[in-house]
């Protein structure tokens, strides 16, 4: 069941979620080639931490982070170690946070210096394919309209958007009702309602959608074909007068 969030609770993720956006911005400068991602997950826990929060992803399901790291043809889930970044990489950050708790959760795919053409523009469509996601998550609208206009934005340029791997009910647990798929039906799914709060999160492929979960780790899913992917994420209220975005400062 979809829980409807008060006032009060929204007031109170916001701010979880802005604990998330500053820690973006604490972190983001950093990234760079030649740093490790174990030293960008020290960095983050430490930040998040000493500014009252405590990070969501580490123990969760026994995960050992602070931080997702996904280079590359990593879609979601990398564990942060001594993997250290490369002049052309992509890099997708998850950050997780408990605030009084309440979660907050945002996901933002950075280029590692200059790269290339292809990279840039699997970059840009995942972030702009956010936004359209966004903004048909109105008062409503249905959870379908949300994975069709994300569909739609990707595939029209080329991209594919993963299936297995969504968005998600947020609030005093990580993972709420509803299921937020990234492709869809217009007007199939619940309508939405003032109070709802989720995650939206598109996965965007440069090549197929098809996803290959690592055999040891358990955790980091690439790309099943080892082409590119990048992803970003708000948590957003639904709200009469539109789509508040939590995880901005």
């Amino acid at each position: 069941m979809v829980r409807i969030k008060s006032a009060r609770d929204i007031a109170a993720m916001r701010i979880a979620g802005q604990l998330v956006a500053h820690t973006f911005a604490h972190i983001t400068p950093l990234v760079a080639p030649g740093v490790s991602t174990a030293t960008l997950d020290r960095i983050a826990e430490e930040y998040i931490r000493a500014n009252g929060g405590i990070p969501a992803y580490k123990g969760y399901l026994g995960f050992p982070a602070t931080l997702c790291i996904s280079p590359n043809n990593v879609i979601c889930h990398g564990i942060p170690g001594p993997h250290t970044l490369n002049e052309g990489d992509i890099v997708g950050i998850d950050v997780g946070v408990i605030v009084n708790g309440w979660y907050g959760d945002a996901c933002i795919t950075l280029p590692v210096g200059r790269i290339s053409p292809v990279a840039q523009r699997l970059l840009d469509c995942a972030k702009s394919a956010l936004e359209v996601g966004i903004v048909a998550a109105t008062v409503g609208n249905t959870l379908g309209d949300i994975g069709a206009e994300i569909q739609r934005h990707a595939e029209a340029q080329g991209f594919s958007v993963v299936r297995e791997y969504t968005g998600h009910g947020i609030g005093k647990a990580l993972h709420e009702e509803p299921t937020v798929h990234h492709v869809g039906q217009a007007g199939a799914g619940i309508t939405l309602k003032s109070g709802m709060v989720f995650t939206i999160e598109p996965m965007i492929n440069a090549g197929s959608h098809k996803t290959q979960l690592d055999k040891k780790d358990k955790w980091t899913v690439r790309t099943a074909d080892g082409s590119l992917s990048a992803q970003f994420e708000h948590t957003i209220a639904i709200h009469p007068d539109g789509p508040q975005r939590l995880t901005v400062l």
